[in-house]
């Protein structure tokens, strides 16, 4: 198997990105990283105040800076945002530094995930289901655009996913 430099984890909220993106960097060795938990490490603050204090677009530049200095690492698994593939500056550094998985899971799926959450602060809405779908309807396409290899996470377990991907790195050469 011919390992990818680096393997970036896109798909929305719920999909399971951190827990997968975990476990797959240690079946690899290598070393995991998460865009949301890296902004608040250089913050102090958790995601929800920075959408209270700079709203969505300051809290995108801080993910896109985010994102442009860990994709310069070597060996990482980085679990992104939900909608850090809205940025075509995010999806070209993704593209070009390593080997995009989107994580699908459906909006049913990731409200049954998140519904507890209260650290999401796009699903501080009146109705959190309706959300969800619409921003699946909008991100989806990009998702499917920046992938290079898309995994079902629905109703999975995250070592049946982790084995997965494994055996696909090795089926396709990725």
């Amino acid at each position: 198997m011919i390992r990818p430099q680096n393997i970036f984890l896109v798909g929305p909220m719920g999909a399971g990105k951190s827990t997968i993106g975990r476990q797959l960097a240690q079946s690899l060795g290598y070393e995991f990283q998460d865009s949301d938990q890296e902004i608040q490490r250089r913050t102090g603050v958790d995601i929800a105040t920075i959408f209270e204090f700079e709203g969505e677009e300051g809290f995108r530049n801080r993910e896109r800076q985010v994102i442009e200095a860990l994709a310069q690492q070597e060996n990482i698994v980085l679990a992104t945002g939900g909608g850090a593939v809205l940025l075509p500056e995010n999806r070209q550094q993704l593209a070009a530094r390593g080997l995009v998985i989107y994580l699908h899971c459906s909006p049913e799926q990731q409200f049954a995930r998140t519904a507890r959450d209260r650290n999401r602060p796009l699903l501080d809405t009146e109705d959190p289901q309706q959300t969800l779908r619409d921003l699946m309807a909008e991100r989806e396409p990009v998702y499917r655009q920046v992938a290079d290899m898309v995994v079902s996470t629905e109703r999975r377990g995250t070592s049946s996913v982790v084995k997965e991907i494994r055996r696909r790195l090795e089926e396709e050469d990725l």
